[in-house]
């Protein structure tokens, strides 16, 4: 795994161009990421490599931590700065720090957020950006999300700079557009910066063009919060062939383990009765 800085702004590279970078830097075809940034928006991008691709389930549920700016008084086709203004107010003039103060608090918590029209939400089998470009009118359910922390960092009107934490699946540009409409002055995302996913954090990332094979990370590293056993050389075997193995005491209700031999991880299994049973198996034969 590698984490890496993508760069922002009106110019920048999309998450799957990161992808074709490392790629290409680390001689396979099987590299992801965990978790999309929009081209205009920078910040940490982790990439798994190889069989830790297998891995990226198990980091689904992290938490990620953003820097933003919002301009209050335009909102826009995507919510965000790369799309055509809709409508535009000047009510944003009489919003003061105290009514942002406001709310933000409203949206700490869980709350039922409507993906953009502009995102990559399947609709029909159908990528929903697709559909809007074509002009349709693509309107999405709500999905409930969950956002920890949300605090106003500056305020220079019409900008208002904020620190977000908010649960997977959470659309930045959306929350900006559903403050805008809270405040009734329409407001849309002018720029974001991805800090932090899960234990993950922007000032351990290098540049695209900086990974390279023998840099990589221990792919351990994304499942380091479950619980953890040690294979003996026979066991190791066993699990490499999808065989089960015993549990040993203390494992009986641990749910998912990851497996290590010599150090190493070899797989993640559940543990079922007293067996632990391999899930994923990350290590060669």
């Amino acid at each position: 795994m590698a984490l890496v800085a993508k760069p922002g702004g009106p110019d920048g590279p999309t998450s799957h161009d990161v992808v074709d970078i490392v790629r290409r830097a680390v001689g396979t075809d099987r590299v992801g990421h965990l978790g999309t940034l929009d081209p205009f928006a920078a910040g940490l991008l982790v990439i798994v490599v190889g069989r830790a691709t297998r891995l990226a389930p198990f980091a689904a549920g992290w938490a990620k931590t953003y820097d933003g700016v919002m301009r209050l008084g335009a909102t826009t086709a995507t919510d965000d700065a790369t799309g055509a203004t809709v409508a535009t107010s000047e009510t944003w003039r009489g919003v003061d720090r105290a009514r942002v103060d406001a709310a933000l608090a409203a949206f700490r918590g869980a709350y039922d957020q409507r993906p953009p029209a502009y995102s990559a939400v399947k609709v029909a089998g159908e990528r929903a950006y697709r559909q809007a470009r074509r002009g349709a009118s693509v309107v999405l359910r709500p999905r409930r999300v969950q956002v920890t922390e949300l605090e106003l960092e500056s305020f220079a009107p019409p900008d208002v700079g904020f620190r977000a934490t908010v649960s997977g699946g959470t659309y930045l540009r959306s929350l900006a557009r559903d403050i805008g409409e809270a405040l009734g002055c329409g407001a849309h995302l002018a720029t974001l910066r991805r800090t932090r996913v899960g234990p993950f954090r922007l000032a351990e990332a290098v540049a695209p063009d900086a990974v390279t094979a023998r840099a990589l990370r221990d792919p351990a590293e994304l499942v380091r919060g479950l619980p953890a056993a040690e294979l003996d050389d026979a066991d190791r075997a066993a699990v490499l062939h999808g065989r089960a193995v015993p549990g040993g005491s203390g494992m009986r209700d641990a749910g998912s383990v990851a497996l290590f031999a010599d150090g190493r991880l070899v797989a993640i299994a559940e543990q079922v009765g007293d067996v632990l049973k391999p899930r994923v198996v990350v290590a060669e034969a």
